[in-house]
């Protein structure tokens, strides 16, 4: 964990940036390009599109040239998108780097989950992709501050606000390829701090039964697609999905909407909402420990965003509201461990990697439907914050779903008892 994580933190904390940054500069590219809240919905979520379309593609080709090669190409082609977002000239121009900028990050979020895989047994995942959550969480705390403190350079040698905050975090996200490359190795093997022997028994830890039948393509992406629990894992990350993005890319606006002024005190107070989200990937896998039911707890966690969101919508107080969300955050977050942790138990090898990517395929269809709807939302009401029956929504599909999820896992683990799976 100490050798590993923070590089792999320090990765998928600038993807976080480098997508959701654009949700600091709603107002201004508005203002300055005439982008209108659909069109920026549309656009924030166009990059889950291509995001997804390339997502299993890109897995695959992970599995052949390993995690850190792959993650560094990644790192150095979003971070470069990511500087072309200060180009931006109106909605057009907006939605193809968007749409770029997806494909380019495409394959890094299941190449993380992956890693767990090759690294860390099964007892230990839900924990470890909680630190690995911290990135994200982080990123909400301290992101928004630091791109609203960067939008400040407004008028700076002739360039706007959010083209510095683009710029620059773009660049940062190019120096982080270069540091994947030289400190991830890509399995116990690679790894120059372990002797041999030690590298043999973590990755006996982490494949169990040491089969390599899951790192055969043919014959095994059956087993990534088409099993009934991944399906339905997927469709509950999806509705997880669309309240995530959708408030993640919309509480600057929300904030704003609630007259608060300035883009550093935007971003700080929005960075609240990462406060929330940080308490609950500590907290939600300490509680699994104790209630390792993981697909009850997903049902609990999802009904209680929705009663948040509900309680949002009735109240007029902006304190509350800003308060609500935040908590709100715990439940949306808190569950995104238990979503891998159940898929990671059934699945290894090239299975793994196909199979979480799917998973990860499905959810940002989600990271396109939410942005969009609280778009069409904002557009229909004239607030930012109606928005918010969207997650009521979502949430409450989401607990339908769970059930269903309970019935899949038991198929698939007593299927496993009477015929093992090719891992």
């Amino acid at each position: 964990m100490v050798r590993l994580l923070p590089v792999m933190l320090a990765a998928y904390f600038m993807a976080y940036i480098d997508r959701t940054n654009v949700a600091l500069a709603k107002t201004q590219l508005q203002a300055d390009v005439g982008i209108s809240a659909t069109a920026f919905g549309l656009g924030a979520g166009v990059f889950f599109i291509s995001y997804a379309f390339l997502e299993v593609p890109s897995s695959l080709v992970m599995h052949r040239v390993g995690p850190r090669r792959w993650i560094t190409r990644i790192a150095l082609t979003w971070g470069a998108l990511s500087a072309a977002m200060m180009f931006v000239q109106g909605e057009w121009s907006f939605y193809v780097l968007r749409f770029f900028l997806g494909m380019a990050e495409a394959g890094l979020y299941p190449t993380l989950m992956y890693m767990v895989t090759l690294w860390f047994s099964q007892k230990h995942r839900a924990t470890v992709v909680g630190f690995i959550y911290l990135a994200p969480t982080v990123a909400l705390i301290v992101g928004n501050p630091m791109g609203g403190a960067l939008m400040e350079f407004d008028g700076a040698l002739g360039l706007h606000g959010w083209q510095w905050m683009f710029l620059i975090e773009g660049i940062v996200t190019m120096f982080v390829g270069v540091l994947v490359w030289f400190g991830l190795p890509d399995a116990p093997g690679d790894a120059k701090w372990l002797t041999s022997e030690e590298a043999e028994v973590l990755s006996a830890r982490a494949t169990g039964d040491g089969s390599d039948a899951g790192n055969r393509i043919r014959g095994n992406l059956g087993k990534a697609f088409g099993r009934p629990f991944i399906v339905i894992v997927a469709l509950i990350y999806l509705f997880n999905q669309i309240t995530n993005v959708g408030i993640v890319f919309n509480l600057p606006s929300i904030v704003e909407d609630l007259d608060i002024h300035g883009a550093f005190l935007i971003g700080l107070v929005s960075g609240s909402s990462g406060i929330g989200a940080t308490i609950g990937v500590l907290l939600v896998p300490v509680v699994h420990r104790r209630f390792p039911n993981e697909v009850a707890l997903i049902g609990i966690l999802a009904a209680a965003t929705a009663v948040t969101a509900a309680v949002f919508v009735l109240s007029s107080s902006p304190v509350v509201q800003i308060l609500l969300i935040a908590v709100s955050m715990i439940f949306v977050f808190g569950t995104l461990p238990l979503f891998w942790s159940v898929a990671m138990a059934r699945m290894s090898g090239v299975v793994a990697a196909a199979g979480l990517a799917f998973i990860n395929t499905i959810g940002l269809l989600g990271g396109f439907i939410g942005p969009y709807a609280f778009g069409l939302a904002e557009d229909a009401t004239g607030n930012p914050g109606a928005g918010l029956y969207v997650v009521i929504v979502s949430s409450v599909v989401g607990v339908a779903l769970t059930p269903l999820l309970a019935g899949a896992v038991r198929k698939e683990d007593t299927a496993e008892a009477v015929v093992p799976v090719a891992r």
